[in-house]
């Protein structure tokens, strides 16, 4: 998202992040329509993620895209849309931005609360039934819509929100149901976001973890979201190479379990 949104790079440089992700062997890339500044850009990040595999040498048939529908950006605001004539049409221009047939993993992005929740999801049903979608994934939901949507799909992955500032996932069971349905979970704004990951290298027990791993402190905090089930995949953002590296590195990062005890206990000012 950082890629395509305000402040996005050039899109050489955007490719480079790409590819550096790819040759350190990263194989998902997570994105969606609406990671763009608004509704004349929509598909921005999509098109970048095409052209970026679309030059790459290795092995393009191992990389896993996943995108998402449900949503618009009139004049840059984040808005809402789950009609299933909108998804069907969002899928479409995925499909177009992406270059592909068939979409490898599609996701809908948030509820509707305008729209009946089985309606947006029996229209990702159509979509895979029509060959457009290979996997179906569902974001931003409880584990009441969790098991809603199971009347109508199979859910393959939730994407929602996990970090050490907001920890909903576990504390309202969204993340142990995903565990105890072989659901993946995809961990959204794992070292908090914007503002908040930048409180992070001053945070006194992180800190104090990172120096004893010789890690930074946001490869400590994407280590710590990893272990938190044994179904977390993180989707950390990056606008640079070397972000993009680091993240990579916290998958090797073993934290013990007295560190991983601390930072469950740990406060962290969201203010």
């Amino acid at each position: 998202m950082p890629l395509s949104t305000d402040g996005r790079p050039d899109a050489s440089v955007g490719v480079r992040v790409i590819h550096a992700a790819l040759d350190a062997g990263v194989r998902l890339l997570d994105t969606a329509d609406v990671y763009c500044r608004s509704d004349q850009d929509l598909g921005h990040n999509e098109r970048l993620v095409a052209r970026a595999l679309g030059e790459w040498n290795g092995p393009r048939d191992e990389v896993i895209v996943a995108t998402k529908g449900g949503m618009t950006r009139p004049d840059g605001r984040w808005e809402r849309n789950g009609r299933p004539e909108h998804l069907r049409q969002a899928c479409d221009r995925s499909l177009q931005a992406l270059g592909v047939d068939r979409i490898d993993l599609y996701q809908y992005h948030v509820p509707d609360p305008e729209v009946p929740f089985g309606e947006s999801v029996g229209m990702l049903a159509e979509l895979q039934s029509a060959g457009k979608i290979r996997w179906i994934g569902l974001s931003n939901v409880t584990v009441d819509q969790i098991s809603a949507a199971r009347r109508h799909i199979e859910v393959v992955t939730v994407q929602n929100r996990l970090n050490p500032f907001f920890r909903e996932a576990v504390t309202e069971g969204v993340l142990s149901r995903c565990e105890d349905l072989g659901i993946g979970f995809l961990a959204y704004s794992p070292v908090g976001g914007g503002r908040l990951n930048r409180k992070l290298p001053s945070h006194p027990l992180v800190k104090q973890i990172a120096a004893r791993h010789g890690a930074s402190p946001h490869a400590v905090v994407l280590a710590w979201v990893l272990e938190q089930a044994s179904n977390v995949i993180i989707i950390p953002g990056a606008r640079t190479v070397e972000h993009t590296l680091d993240s990579w590195a916290a998958g090797d990062l073993r934290l013990d379990p007295e560190e991983l005890r601390d930072l469950d206990e740990a406060e962290f000012d969201r203010s």
